[in-house]
């Protein structure tokens, strides 16, 4: 059954049965410029229905969880799922870090807290070594989490890594965009392994950071590309209230792409995509 909040159509987030808009905000553009526009940003889209939170502990030297913190009082934390990243890759930085991201945010618990950035070799045996998933279950056990994922953008095959692992993972966070169909592509290698276990998938980069628009694809098409794949909710980067009005237009008109469109739109960023120059968070 098709349910929206003031417009805007929600998906359950893998087998979380937790509720999400298809559209939310992306912490790092939050803490790039005035504190009180991004607070102005979350409360508006929490009031327009927006109700998925990205941050992470390292965004903007944690000027991004401390103004989305400031923003979610005042009744405002009830009304999102929440989530946040953590670079901790042994069990005490996982934990000092998690402790400060409570504090900036405000809240007594975190609704998914994902291991961040998963784009070096060796990352996932660090973690299932030196204590990290160990002190995730721990904080979950403790109600100060209740979900846990993890995120990167560079090599699949570290996703694939992670997804051996013996651990049952609540969501992942990949790049989900037309240029990703050409060059280490997520969406084909990694979305299907999410979709058959029941794991959540948080899509990002639907622009590319902005790149994706040199082929002359609108924001408008590249967002809704973006959406008809099978994520469940895809992360934007909002730094204006004018984007925030354009992201909502889109994510409210937003049916699927027929396979025809898409077919038109990956034949037409070919030429841009091959050696993934656009793509500057796998190549760079």
């Amino acid at each position: 059954m098709e349910v929206r909040r003031n417009g805007i159509l929600t998906r359950i987030l893998g087998s979380t049965k937790e509720r999400v808009t298809i559209i939310g905000i992306g912490g790092y553009h939050i803490g790039k410029g005035d504190p009180s526009l991004g607070i102005r940003i979350i409360r508006a889209a929490i009031d327009e229905g927006i109700n998925f939170m990205d941050n992470a502990w390292c965004y903007n030297q944690g000027a991004s969880e401390r103004i989305m913190g400031e923003a979610l009082k005042g009744g405002y934390r009830d009304q999102v799922f929440l989530m946040t990243k953590n670079h901790g890759r042994d069990a005490q930085t996982f934990r000092k870090q998690l402790e400060e991201s409570l504090r900036r945010l405000r809240t007594d618990h975190i609704d998914l807290l994902q291991f961040h950035e998963i784009v070096h070799p060796g990352l996932p045996q660090q973690i299932f070594s030196q204590g990290a998933i160990e002190e995730a279950l721990k904080a979950r056990e403790e109600g100060k989490i209740r979900f846990i994922g993890f995120t990167g953008h560079r090599w699949p095959y570290l996703f694939q890594e992670m997804l051996a692992q013996d651990f049952t993972w609540d969501a992942v966070q990949l790049p989900v965009n037309l240029l990703d169909a050409h060059y280490r592509s997520f969406a084909k290698g990694i979305l299907p392994l999410l979709k058959e276990r029941g794991i959540g998938a948080i899509g990002m980069k639907s622009l590319a950071g902005g790149e994706l628009l040199k082929t002359g694809i609108p924001v408008d098409k590249a967002i809704a590309y973006s959406l008809s794949q099978p994520i469940d909710t895809l992360v934007t980067g909002i730094d204006s209230m004018e984007v925030l009005e354009q992201n909502l237009a889109i994510a409210r008109a937003w049916e699927p792409m027929p396979i025809e469109e898409q077919t038109t739109l990956l034949a037409q960023v070919a030429p841009f995509a091959q050696d993934g120059h656009l793509e500057r968070y796998k190549t760079g």
